[in-house]
């Protein structure tokens, strides 16, 4: 995705969300429901992760691709019924995603078309 800055603006980037600002003030506590923001053990190294190398997506499609590769040569013989079961399940849910990303991507490709 490419990167835009207005003129003197230089790269900003700022997290606004709503929840944190509120439930932070409340203690991460509204009524009965409690709300876990999660932490990080080092926030530094996970944002440089997400700006410079790859978003949660990315990282996790990768790591959906390997484990279809490594599904592929697995012997499902030597597996339980549950393990089968939770394979079909994985490989599944990567189809879905397959089919989301495709179905997405021809809905964007007329505006890529007249963008270039």
């Amino acid at each position: 995705m490419a990167t835009f800055n207005l003129p003197l603006s230089g790269a900003v980037t700022q997290a606004i969300n709503p929840w944190t600002a509120y439930f932070h003030v409340m203690g991460s506590q509204f009524g009965l429901v409690n709300i876990n923001l999660g932490n990080s053990s080092n926030p530094e190294v996970e944002a440089t992760v997400l700006e410079d190398v790859a978003s949660y997506g990315k990282q996790l499609g990768r790591m959906g691709d390997v484990l279809q590769v490594l599904i592929h040569h697995l012997d499902p013989t030597k597996l339980t019924p549950d393990e089968q079961d939770a394979i079909s399940q994985l490989t599944t849910m990567l189809d879905e995603i397959k089919g989301v990303k495709k179905r997405v991507v021809a809905q964007q490709a007329p505006y890529r078309a007249r963008a270039s």
